[in-house]
């Protein structure tokens, strides 16, 4: 899927795409989690068993503490990420954009019994199935967001593109689309960039990456930049 972006508008003005991370990523951030979890409480465990029937009291709050605490505590001090979904660039914030709080945090991470229905989370991967930006049901009553946190890869700037004069007489519309790509393709993957350039190839008479450097030197153009 190319179009996994959610344009937000912030208070300020400051518009944000942010790419929505699907099922894949995130059962597999989980299951880093589960690990984690359950290598901790196994240690627990193991110091606890000295203690007798003492011991097993403190480890069944051991066990509640970080069963249902790790994710929301760890996602609301350390900017939306538990170790999973920082092992694989994830992250989650509020849906307009902000950091995740404390509310939001542990909304959606109780309504997990919710989306673990009836079994292995099937009520919650057909909900970001559904969903346009892959949310489960936790995510939508706390109107969350899991998205990638890594800094798009390839992307090609605008500036390292020559100005270009073009040959035909562009229309109005036509300079403003071509304004719009430069100012927003550095924001977008390259393969959304290559798939945009090649619905122009009727201008640019090129395809691929040749096809975006193309679409930036003739923004310059219109813009009047220099290399």
């Amino acid at each position: 899927m190319l179009d996994t972006f959610r344009e937000v508008v912030t208070p300020e003005g400051v518009v944000l795409q942010l790419r929505a991370a699907g099922p894949v990523p995130r059962a597999l951030a989980w299951l880093i989690d589960v690990a984690i979890r359950m290598g901790v409480l196994v240690a627990a465990g193991s110091v606890f068993a000295v203690l007798g029937r003492a011991g097993a009291g403190f480890y069944l709050i051991a066990l509640f503490l970080v069963w249902w605490f790790y994710p929301i505590v760890f996602e609301v001090l350390w900017k939306g990420c538990t170790p999973g979904k920082r092992a694989l660039n994830l992250r989650v914030i509020s849906g307009n954009g902000g950091p995740l709080g404390w509310q939001a945090a542990f909304t959606r991470d109780l309504l997990r019994v919710v989306d673990m229905l009836p079994l292995f989370y099937a009520t919650g991967l057909v909900s970001c199935l559904l969903d346009p930006w892959g949310r489960r049901l936790g995510d939508m009553v706390a109107n969350t967001l899991v998205v990638h946190d890594a800094p798009p890869r390839a992307l090609v700037e605008a500036t390292a593109a020559p100005p270009i004069a073009s040959t035909v007489v562009l229309r109005q519309h036509e300079q403003a689309a071509l304004i719009a790509f430069a100012e927003r393709g550095p924001r977008q993957s390259l393969a959304r960039q290559i798939e945009l350039a090649n619905l122009a190839e009727p201008l640019t008479g090129l395809r691929g990456e040749a096809g975006v450097h193309q679409l930036y030197g003739l923004a310059n153009g219109l813009l009047g930049r220099n290399e």
